[in-house]
Order: structure tokens, then C-alpha cells, then sequence
């Protein structure tokens, strides 16, 4: 049975990201499980496993009242024993195998947005949490500059065509920031207006592609000479290396 993907949409601008077949479905990063069981009871689903990326209560608040609603099913997540509800807990090159939908993924650690984030890499494409974002990156909550480089190189050598599910619909606000430190970028100009038509229509931006994510996030462009002169000016300093325009451009984010 072929395995879809969809977005089960919580708060503001979630997205509880659902893989299913005709009978059973895993869900990543549920804050919230009012609409993960009522999506479960519309399509006739059984929950069969959690999947999470990081700590933060908008990705963990919805897992006791599924592991209620779903009994005994398996919790997958960091090394981070303040997620109690986690029954196995995962590390770089580590593979989970999801034998109720034939999927399998590898573990990638992405420290940066929190020190325990984790990411999830398969043949149905990256759940990354908040770690990358289309047209940016997550905040340095708990994390260096250099560790949220380093985990987005990670993230950007796997293979081109790679659907990338993030958390959050961020996009627009993303793209904002991105034509401020690039404004020549065409490829990011013609991203925005398919966005703008996607947002529109009440319609996600997701998932973006890591292809896609090369050609218009301002966070892997560091190499972008348009970009580097635009932050050093920003900063009021000459930027000499990758990492050392990655930090400026995130804190320049912050304060966007």
C-alpha cells in the first residue's frame, strides 16, 4: 500500500505532518491531539507510532492524550530524558522502521533551534522539525550559530529532489526577510509569487525540496555575494567567512 503525506494543521501555523496508508498512519511532532484523533476518525485510521524532533510543548503536547486514545503504541525521540513519554530514544545513524506503513528512516542529530533536535530522513522525504524552514531556519533557542550551520549542511547534502516537511508555515514572513539580504534573487522572486498564490487559497507552502531550498533560503546562500555584501553592510563590517555571515544573517533575522 502506497503511503501519503498530509498536513493536520494546529495553533497558528503548525503543521502535524501524517504518514499514512488505507489503515494505519504515524504522526510527527503532535502539540496538539484533537485534530490528529478526529483526522483519525474521519479517514478510519489507527495511530501506530509517534515520531519527535525536539522538546518544545508545541511538538510534544499532544502525546498523552494520543498515547490514551492509542495505547501502547511506540514514541520515537531524542536523547532528552525531559520527554518522558519517549520508548525509544534515537542518535545519529540511527534507523526507525515503521512496520505498520513499510517505511524506514534514518536519525540525523541537527542541534541549533535546541540542543536535542533530531531529524528524520527517508524515502518519503526530511521531517525536520524546526530545524530548517523554507526560506529560512529556526531560531537559536539553545544552540551556536556554528552547530546550526553544521546541521543545515547536514541537511542540505542530502539528495536534491528531497521533500522537505517542516513545522511551521513560516514562508511568507521567510521570504520577506530573504528579499531584504537578496533582493536580486530571481528564483526567490518567483518562489514568493507561487507562495502568495498557494496562501491564497488557504493551501500549504509545504513541502519545499532541499533543490528548491538552495535556490531561495538567504541561511544556505552564505556563499551569495549579493547576500555577503548586504549583511556586512547591515552589520557594519567586513564578512569574511561562511559561518561568520550565517551568525550575522540569523541575528539580523531575529530583530527582522
Amino acid at each position: 500500500m502506497s503511503v501519503s503525506v498530509f498536513p493536520i494543521k494546529a495553533f497558528n501555523d503548525n503543521y502535524i505532518w501524517c504518514l499514512h496508508n488505507q489503515t494505519h498512519c504515524v504522526v510527527v511532532d503532535p502539540g496538539d491531539a484533537a485534530p490528529v484523533i478526529t483526522y483519525c476518525q474521519n479517514n478510519q485510521l489507527t495511530l501506530s507510532a509517534i515520531l519527535i524532533t525536539h522538546h518544545h510543548w508545541d511538538h510534544t503536547g499532544g502525546i498523552d492524550a494520543l498515547l490514551a486514545a492509542f495505547p501502547n503504541i511506540p514514541v520515537y525521540g531524542p536523547q532528552n530524558k525531559e520527554i518522558k513519554q519517549i520508548t525509544v530514544r534515537l542518535s545519529q545513524g540511527d534507523n526507525v522502521e515503521l512496520a505498520s506503513l513499510g517505511v524506514k528512516f534514518s536519525v540525523l542529530e541537527v542541534p541549533g533551534h535546541t540542543l536535542d533536535h533530531i531529524a528524520y530522513y527517508g524515502d518519503t522525504g526530511l521531517f525536520c522539525g524546526d530545524t530548517l524552514f523554507s526560506a529560512g531556519c529556526g531560531r537559536l533557542f539553545e544552540g551556536t550559530p556554528q552547530q546550526m550551520f553544521d546541521s543545515l549542511a547536514k541537511l542540505t547534502a542530502l539528495p536534491a529532489d528531497t521533500a522537505v516537511y517542516c513545522t511551521h508555515e513560516y514562508t511568507m514572513a521567510n521570504i520577506a526577510f530573504a528579499e531584504a539580504v537578496e533582493p536580486n534573487n530571481q528564483a526567490l522572486m518567483a518562489y514568493k509569487n507561487w507562495a502568495m498564490q498557494q496562501r491564497k487559497k488557504n493551501t500549504p507552502t509545504l513541502p519545499s525540496s532541499i533543490q528548491k531550498e538552495l535556490a531561495v533560503n538567504p541561511f544556505l546562500r552564505c556563499d551569495s555575494p549579493e547576500l555577503v555584501t548586504n549583511v556586512s553592510q547591515n552589520l557594519g563590517t567586513r564578512l569574511t567567512s561562511k559561518q561568520e555571515t550565517f551568525a550575522s544573517l540569523r541575528s539580523w533575522k531575529d530583530n527582522f
